[in-house]
């Protein structure tokens, strides 16, 4: 018998392999840079912040790991007088300080680089722009295929037309409020049609953030406990430590409800609360996201005090240096009430989540550079240790790390070694990159591979930016004009976790 059971034990790896295999795949097979359309990129504003941090390392990287297509051409515009020659030395000295140029390929990459000076105001000057977009064309051979990056020119190349494809990628903000959304959407759809718009909010492109529907769908261990039986509250929080930098003057406008709350923590609290699509296409996982949006409870604007916290940086310490208040800070109106901080409660009125609060967290200025979801679990009914453990058991959590700690954690209990009964809580990590080698795209990469392939999945549509701006105007209009504005601002020191205020929503 002993025998049959160490054979048996001997054997127990290859009985699991054959249950449950779980292959080894090759880093290279995941990156999956599929085949795309020869094409022209063309960025408005290509002289800003956002060219030189962004664009341009993502485009630059995929070249290093073909994930361009064959051709491409490039055209950056501006209001900056410039050659191609001066244009490429800029791009050249941006990569150089990010530490992403590799001087063996960049000779080859710029040369697919040009510039074209334009004046907004003028039409005459988007008439040499076309010029120059036809002869990259007809000398390059990207087959009438253009992808404009832009915030403000937009110019209508119908697909129908017979001259290729053209898309056009818009950065947030998508309007300040909802009227605005609408109207911005209007002049775009004057050109466009929706399928050739690409709005993009690069937390969707995050591979943590992609990671919950997989996490959520693809297992069957959490699917059945995820609802309102089995979770107490959910709280998703993005912090920074960096102030309000070079943004001043954006700042002074939007705040923190506008920068961050329209866009990227509504798309976390979507994916961390949509059902399940019966298909993984892009327009079915977007409706339903938008079936999230839709079914937000009003916000209670004659309560703000019960569902809403606001806060402004004060003077403090980031990494034991001291830091300016944000009206200190340069281009800040010194009396300025735009809150850099907010915590919200929310709730979703549909049958999965009715009754569950989740409490929304972004904030500048704060102890630590985070985003995170944590799903936070309901106590055990009773307690069959109330004879043996004094006081109360704490509840699993299960804490989604998007940046920078790129982990999922579960928290459970056990007991504590030893003759007593005492319990400890212990947590299980999964560190998202363990054991991976090979190469990773950045979220302004994915975005790039996307709107070449024409995949909408991690794009915002219409319809989820306006449902998104109705929910926030009345609470964005009611902060910025109630006779308590003032004191509904609280300052909190740089350096802290907000203002200690926030408790009052727990």
């Amino acid at each position: 018998m002993e025998s049959d059971v160490e054979n048996q034990n001997g054997n127990l790896d290859e009985v699991i392999e054959a249950v449950a295999p779980d292959p080894e795949i090759r880093p290279e097979e995941c990156l999956g840079i599929e085949h795309t359309d020869p094409c022209t990129i063309v960025i408005m504003g290509a002289t800003g912040d956002l060219t030189a941090r962004k664009l341009l390392p993502a485009l630059f990287n995929l070249y290093l790991n073909d994930g361009l297509p064959v051709p491409f051409q490039i055209v950056g515009c501006g209001r900056t007088q410039l050659n191609d020659q001066q244009f490429r030395r800029m791009m050249e000295k941006a990569l150089t300080r990010a530490n992403r140029m590799d001087s063996s390929k960049w000779p080859a990459f710029s040369s697919a680089l040009h510039y074209q000076s334009v004046d907004y105001g003028n039409p005459a000057s988007f008439e040499n722009l076309t010029v120059l977009l036809t002869t990259l064309d007809q000398e390059h051979h990207t087959q009438g295929n253009l992808i404009q990056i832009l915030n403000g020119y937009v110019d209508g190349n119908e697909e129908e037309n017979g001259n290729g494809w053209s898309r056009l990628v818009v950065e947030k903000p998508f309007g300040k409020d909802l009227q605005t959304a609408v109207d911005l959407n209007r002049n775009i759809r004057e050109y466009f049609q929706e399928h050739q718009i690409f709005r993009i909010d690069h937390y969707m492109a995050k591979e943590t953030v992609q990671n919950i529907l997989m996490f959520r769908f693809a297992n069957s261990i959490f699917e059945p406990i995820w609802n309102r039986r089995y979770i107490e509250h959910v709280s998703i929080i993005a912090s920074e430590t960096l102030g309000v930098e070079h943004r001043a003057g954006y700042y002074e406008q939007a705040g923190i409800l506008r920068d961050m709350f329209q866009n990227h923590m509504m798309q976390l609290l979507a994916l961390t609360t949509m059902e399940p699509p019966s298909l993984f296409e892009p327009d079915r996982v977007r409706d339903e996201r938008v079936k999230v949006f839709r079914s937000l409870r009003p916000f209670p604007v004659e309560k703000l005090n019960e569902h809403i916290i606001l806060g402004q940086y004060g003077s403090g310490k980031i990494d034991g240096k001291p830091v300016p208040a944000y009206r200190e800070e340069p281009e800040v109106n010194p009396d300025s009430l735009i809150p850099t901080f907010a915590r919200m409660k929310v709730y979703i009125d549909n049958w999965r989540w009715q009754g569950v609060p989740f409490f929304i967290t972004s904030g500048k200025r704060l102890a630590e550079k985070t985003t995170q979801i944590a799903i936070q679990f309901k106590e055990v009914p009773h307690s069959m240790f109330r004879q043996t453990i004094d006081g109360a058991i704490t509840a699993n959590r299960l804490i989604l790390g998007i940046s920078p700690d790129e982990k999922i954690t579960l928290t459970f209990q056990t007991k504590n070694p030893g003759a007593q009964m005492c319990l400890r809580s212990v947590t299980m990590d999964f560190l998202y990159h363990k054991n991976y080698t090979g190469p990773k795209l950045d979220a302004y990469e994915k975005v790039l591979i996307d709107c070449m392939l024409g995949d909408q999945m991690l794009f915002w549509r219409q319809d989820g930016v306006e449902h998104c701006w109705s929910f926030l105007t009345p609470v964005l209009s009611e902060c910025e004009t109630c006779d308590s504005r003032v004191e509904m601002l609280h300052t909190y020191e740089s350096g802290g976790w907000g203002p200690s205020a926030q408790h009052i929503l727990i």
